[in-house]
């Protein structure tokens, strides 16, 4: 059986141009197990590599715009 919760993205919401000067998702840093990424580069948004989320939810608290929020699947 697959994961039950995982780090999502909101999308209308996600702009990494308002999160740092750098352009760097700031849950992309946060995420000790490195399920977020910016595949295209800075400016870019991030994906949540699913499969692979931990739940610790650091990437939750770390962005500023709160695009980032627990997905739960029934």
């Amino acid at each position: 059986m697959g994961k039950k919760e995982f780090s999502a993205i909101d999308y209308s919401i996600c702009d990494p141009k308002k999160c740092s000067k750098d352009g760097i998702c700031l849950s992309a840093k946060a995420c000790s197990y490195k399920v977020i990424k910016q595949i295209d580069g800075p400016f870019e948004p991030p994906i949540v590599i699913h499969d692979l989320c931990m739940g610790c939810w650091d990437c939750i608290d770390a962005c500023p715009l709160k695009a980032v929020y627990k997905k739960r699947i029934v």
